[in-house]
């Protein structure tokens, strides 16, 4: 291509001329596009050569709309402007006259390379051309167009109207101004886009559909149940859905693709597809849409799970469990006293002992301040809060535990520590006690080998802050006891916690599948791929994260992060499981995070 057929974009490609958007292919999230662009004023060619899909495709609008008058957000006026705004066609032809074509056709690239080429054929030699894809290579459907400058990526989430973000994504052929001139129009549709370079996935997918093979995987394994997984994630995290369900929304076959091209680019064995994807797709058990996935739905496209052969029956809740009457709680820190007020609230005796009695009388009035909050609060009542504090004794020697149904120990993670702390507790309490973990990344059987009766230990893996925090992880070693697993589980249900059942490996299912998407997230500012704020902000605004990664990191400690990557990687040899060396080096600066003043962030000191 010669210079003189190269269009100047410097005056065509202004946000406010992108005046007319053809969208190409009006499945949900061509539809869902179609509906931002109509409302915020812009004349809308939507183009689809199934023509009930264009039909469904205005329906949808005429529906959302007719809402949004119910609702009183828009008047009777204003819907009748945006439903007059919106067009539908079969023919390619009809995006002509467009200033901006997005396509959003299935991801194949054959498919999409034959739509950029019918739209080579008609549109102006300045309209801008724009993918959807989140896993193709946009720099290649540029390669192949005749002006590769006008090519970019419009990555929406779904659903559209509803979510914030959008990545905008430039090629090394893609020209300035068109990117310039997309992310207004972003701006313009009330929209929070964030500059990105090409690679499969971009940033928010790209950090997401590593983490949801992982749990892919970890399901795979039979490591935990699929309920016990999601549920894990959502309380533990935070996060408005569970990975398994959310590839049931996204489409098994939609992320396994996805997965496909990010192997390709990366290597990386965390993006190859688990087996489980592959199955599922080639079954048709494709998720939502197809009424099965992991989980089975009463019709294809509802969101209403039905039980199946895998789900837990109500009957099955574990019987033949120890009495626990009394609990012992060694530790005099935030996660120790944390767990002593969790008890003491439930109607359990406490006895809470420290180092020194010193130590455990300041864990004591760390609870009655945390109780105070409550009451004030109108949580709880101040009778509450009275009983609650006489429920609990502190003690300077774990030789107050002689009497204790269950002892807990949250103390440092040290392994040596925890070692030498159950060996004691071995000598002291009485036989038929459970003896409970809260490590969060130790072996808890090199815990149960401490003492004489390892079948008596198990993990109780509590989060921080554990009044608040609604999960325990319950950890059985080879070892435990059935009727010692099954007494953790009903204690959980007493303090109103959801305990989730999983094995003794590194990570448990929290950690395992949180701190790789980490260490991922700091892969990308490493390589200068995309920065702090804007990998924040597209976890938040495209993944629903309360936190992005880098805030995450900052409060969790950048010390704690690395031990607990260093852990996962050498219990699983994985290669794209090791510590980015950005995290190892922060931490060996002293740059902790927020307890420091500075990690990724700096922040103001108290």
């Amino acid at each position: 291509m010669g210079p003189q057929s190269t269009p100047d974009l410097s005056t065509e490609a202004s946000p406010l001329s992108l005046s007319t958007v053809a969208i190409v292919g009006l499945g949900t999230m061509g539809t869902g596009i179609a509906e931002v662009l109509a409302r915020a004023g812009r004349e809308v060619i939507g183009i689809d050569t199934d023509e009930a899909a264009a039909r469904h495709a205005v329906s949808a609008l005429e529906a959302a709309t007719a809402r949004a008058v119910q609702r009183e957000r828009i008047t009777e006026r204003e819907r009748q402007d945006i439903l007059a705004r919106f067009r539908t066609f079969t023919d390619v032809q009809a995006a002509a006259d467009a200033d901006l074509v997005i396509e959003v056709v299935p991801e194949d690239y054959e498919l999409k390379r034959q739509v950029f080429a019918e739209l080579d054929a008609v549109v102006r030699p300045e309209t801008i051309l724009a993918t959807g894809t989140n896993a193709l290579s946009v720099t290649r459907l540029a390669a192949d167009s005749q002006r590769p400058e006008r090519v970019l990526g419009v990555h929406f989430f779904n659903p559209a109207p509803a979510m914030k973000l959008v990545e905008v994504v430039s090629s090394v052929l893609t020209a300035p101004t068109a990117v310039a001139a997309v992310t207004e129009l972003a701006h313009h549709l009330g929209k929070d886009p964030i500059a990105v370079g090409d690679r499969p996935g971009f940033v928010a997918d790209g950090l997401l559909f590593g983490y949801l093979n992982q749990a892919a995987a970890m399901y795979e394994a039979k490591y935990a149940t699929r309920e016990d997984i999601d549920a894990a994630m959502r309380l533990g995290c935070g996060l408005p859905m569970g990975p398994l369900a959310l590839l049931d929304l996204i489409g098994v076959d939609t992320a396994r693709t996805v997965l496909e091209a990010m192997y390709a680019d990366s290597q990386d064995r965390l993006h190859a597809p688990a087996p489980i994807l592959g199955q599922l797709t080639e079954a048709g058990l494709t998720g939502r849409k197809a009424g099965r996935g992991f989980y089975t739905y009463d019709a294809p496209g509802s969101s209403t799970v039905v039980p199946d052969a895998e789900s837990p029956a109500a009957a099955d809740e574990l019987t033949g469990g120890r009495t626990v009457t009394g609990v012992g709680v060694a530790g005099s820190g935030t996660m120790a006293s944390g767990i002593a007020e969790v008890f003491a609230k439930a109607g359990f005796k406490v006895v809470l002992a420290a180092r020194s009695l010193e130590k455990a009388e300041k864990a004591k009035a760390r609870i009655a301040k945390s109780l105070g909050r409550s009451v004030d609060k109108g949580r709880m009542s101040a009778e509450a809060r009275d009983t609650a504090l006489a429920a609990i004794t502190p003690a300077g020697s774990l030789d107050a535990f002689a009497d204790v149904d269950l002892a807990v120990e949250a103390v440092a993670e040290d392994l040596a520590v925890k070692q030498e702390l159950f060996t004691t507790l071995d000598k002291v309490c009485k036989p038929g006690a459970v003896l409970a973990t809260t490590t969060s990344s130790l072996p808890v059987v090199a815990c149960a080998r401490a003492t004489s009766r390892p079948q008596d230990v198990i993990g109780m893996h509590f989060f921080n802050p554990a009044p608040a925090m609604k999960l325990v992880e319950v950890v059985r070693t080879v070892l435990t006891a059935d009727d010692v697993h099954a007494t953790v589980r009903a204690v959980c249900t007493k303090v109103r916690k959801h305990p989730v059942d999983c094995g003794d490996r590194a990570g448990f299912i929290v950690n395992a599948l949180l701190f790789p998407y980490l260490n991922n997230a700091i892969k990308m500012v490493e390589e200068h791929y995309a920065t702090l704020d804007d990998i924040d902000a597209a976890m938040k605004l495209g993944g629903g994260y309360p936190m992005g990664p880098f805030e995450l990191l900052d409060v969790v400690g950048l010390d704690v992060s690395l031990a607990i990557e260093k852990v996962l990687h050498a219990e699983f040899r994985d290669p794209g499981l090791a510590p980015a060396p950005l995290l190892e080096h922060l931490v060996a600066a002293g740059c902790l995070g927020r307890k420091t003043g500075r990690g990724f962030r700096e922040y103001a000191r108290r």
